[in-house]
């Protein structure tokens, strides 16, 4: 927590289990549960493993991105979002979702070298714009 003491570790699980009975098979109410969260713990569960990439996703987008990409980012726990997680590909491009200073954002790689990073409330869909441009 940014200024602050980072919780004790035990009080972080506590926090993502009563999170996780009142909407891990909803995304929608688990989002909003995030949402009253203060931001330092807020952003220590997006850093964790209690909570997978997925739900970090949807916090932030409000939206499935495909079935596809909704299962590699489920498989993914949070606190891989530092270095990156792939969330699609389509053909020789790959596009990576990780978290900057707790904000969202999309790379768009070539496999060698970054092409696009997109920051923002429209950041995956500027993405796949960039995808659906470059073939």
């Amino acid at each position: 927590m940014t200024g602050e003491e980072p919780l004790p570790y035990r009080d972080l699980v506590r926090i993502a289990d009563r999170l996780l009975e009142r909407g891990e098979d909803n995304p929608e109410v688990l989002s909003r549960e995030l949402a009253y969260l203060a931001p330092g713990i807020r952003d220590e569960l997006f850093t964790s493993d209690l909570l997978n990439a997925y739900q970090v996703f949807f916090y932030f987008y409000r939206k499935d991105p495909g079935d596809l990409e909704r299962e590699r980012l489920m498989l993914q726990p949070a606190s891989a979002l530092g270095a990156g997680v792939l969330i699609a590909e389509l053909d020789l491009f790959e596009i990576f979702f990780s978290l900057e200073q707790g904000e969202p954002v999309f790379s768009v790689s070539d496999g060698e070298s970054v092409l696009a990073r997109y920051h923002g409330p429209d950041a995956y869909q500027r993405a796949l714009r960039f995808l659906d441009e470059a073939r």
